[in-house]
């Protein structure tokens, strides 16, 4: 199992990033995808997830008030990739994202990827 991020670096506030996770191992369609993050001196945490295309139980979802409507995650089911597109970044946007497959108590993380946002 193998979830290889990419895609990390130094942005400036008010650009834009996007992450990859290339996914192989596991039957990744049947997974709910998920990006978290750990900025520095805090805890992790789930930032926005995209269910599994095999269940067809709706759409993404935000848990981090701060990203709606400047993060989207999509996912190509052919690739077994997922992306973080992240728009309109802020310094509160520094922090090393994970992404993370989750199916059936089985889950399975990234290596993580630093994102800083500076000018």
């Amino acid at each position: 199992v193998q979830l290889v991020e990419s895609g990390g670096g130094l942005v400036q506030p008010g650009g834009s990033l996007r992450l990859s996770c290339a996914a192989s191992g596991f039957a990744f369609n049947l997974y709910v995808m998920s990006w978290d993050r750990q900025a520095p001196g805090k805890e992790r945490e789930l930032v926005t997830s995209i269910p599994s295309p095999t269940f067809n139980l709706g759409g993404s979802k935000d848990y981090v008030d701060s990203v709606k409507r400047r993060f989207t995650i999509p996912r190509d089911s052919y690739k077994y990739t997922v992306f973080l597109q992240k728009n309109s970044l802020i310094a509160e946007g520094t922090a090393i994202y994970y992404c993370k497959a989750r199916w059936l108590g089985h889950d399975y993380w990234g290596q993580g990827n630093q994102v800083t946002v500076a000018s």
